[in-house]
């Protein structure tokens, strides 16, 4: 009984974590490059499989996940975050806040929770800064709503980052807290 429950729930473990076998880490960013392909690990299929979703082959684009800011603690939709810095090259890009079956967070209200690049104001050196709250902000705001833990998804589409060579010179966005509400 003991080998099967810890048997079990390491396997959970290894297919909720969003760190793990073929990840990659990038900053506050992780990323499976390998998991829309068939050199995709089986940890990598199995959890495409359980969550139902259409992994990105290396060609179309790469996905990242943060969960955490850049102190470490864990995002959370009460609190207000800044998103700065580059967007590495990439033809389109989305960022959406997510829950933790890595949909987009519903606000119950008429804006979404997500954000692409041809929207997003840039500065004079064609970074972007973005703030993640549930209260409106001048420039880029993401809407989150709600209490409890919060992912962000950056995704890009044609990109050459998805290529194995493409993620060496890599420099994705910081995620700073500002602050929370109780």
């Amino acid at each position: 009984a003991i080998a099967i429950g810890g048997g079990g729930g390491s396997v959970w473990y290894a297919l909720k974590t969003q760190d793990g076998i073929g990840a990659i880490r990038i900053g506050q960013w992780t990323a499976f490059p390998d998991i829309g392909t068939q050199a995709a690990d089986p940890y990598s299929k199995a959890r495409v499989a359980r969550e139902g979703v259409l992994a990105l082959g290396q060609a179309e684009g790469l996905s990242f996940i943060a969960e955490r800011d850049t102190d470490g603690e864990q995002l959370k939709r009460q609190c207000a975050y800044e998103i700065e810095g580059g967007f590495p090259t990439a033809r389109f890009w989305t960022l959406y806040a997510a829950d933790r079956s890595l949909s987009v967070v519903e606000t119950g209200k008429p804006r979404l929770a997500a954000l692409q690049s041809y929207q997003v104001l840039r500065k004079p050196d064609n970074s972007v800064l973005i703030s993640v709250s549930n209260r409106p902000a001048p420039g880029n705001w993401l809407l989150s709503d709600g209490f409890g833990r919060m992912y962000l998804v950056l995704t890009f589409y044609d990109t050459p980052i998805a290529s194995s060579t493409g993620l060496s010179d890599v420099t994705l966005p910081q995620i700073v807290k500002v602050g929370c509400n109780a």
